[in-house]
């Protein structure tokens, strides 16, 4: 499912071609926050609004960054998208969090994956081979579930 195509969520369907070098030629540990997961995994608005509050240089930086995609999460348009409930969805942050400390996943699946670079409706589409079609050793881990509370720490850390 996407968010900014019919398949194809933002990141990759802004930079399909990025997103493919990265997906298919690093080889470090790599992440992946899917739309579905970050759904269902999002950010009350209270929690986010006490995140944004905080009392220093960074987290005033966020709430002016953070502006538009606040005022977008909360259109008509971004309701029909969104699976879940209300909340802020932050995708790029649990990539993020991953990358600095992987211990607040607690489940994940591990798979193949890649990126559709042709397609009239599939340009953009994340790729997973859960049966090892595409014969690629580098494996990517998909999150599934997080700890949450614990993501919510390092959130607010980050704006100390």
């Amino acid at each position: 499912r996407g968010n900014t195509s019919v398949c194809g969520e933002f990141n990759f369907t802004a930079d399909p071609e990025a997103a493919y070098i990265v997906l298919n030629e690093y080889q470090c540990p790599t992440y992946l926050a899917c739309w579905e997961f970050t759904c269902h995994n999002k950010l009350s608005w209270e929690f986010c609004d006490t995140w944004l509050a905080q009392d220093s240089h960074k987290a005033r930086f966020m709430s002016q960054i953070f502006q538009h995609s606040i005022e977008a999460a909360k259109t008509e348009r971004f309701q029909k998208e969104c699976v879940a409930g209300a909340g802020f969805i932050s995708c790029d942050s649990y990539a993020m969090a991953a990358a600095l400390d992987d211990s607040f996943i607690i489940e994940s699946d591990c798979y193949p994956v890649s990126v559709e670079l042709t397609g009239t409706h599939t340009r953009g589409m994340m790729v997973v081979d859960t049966v090892g079609f595409l014969k690629k050793t580098h494996k990517a881990f998909i999150m599934k579930k997080v700890d949450l509370e614990r993501f919510k720490q390092m959130m607010m850390a980050a704006l100390k």
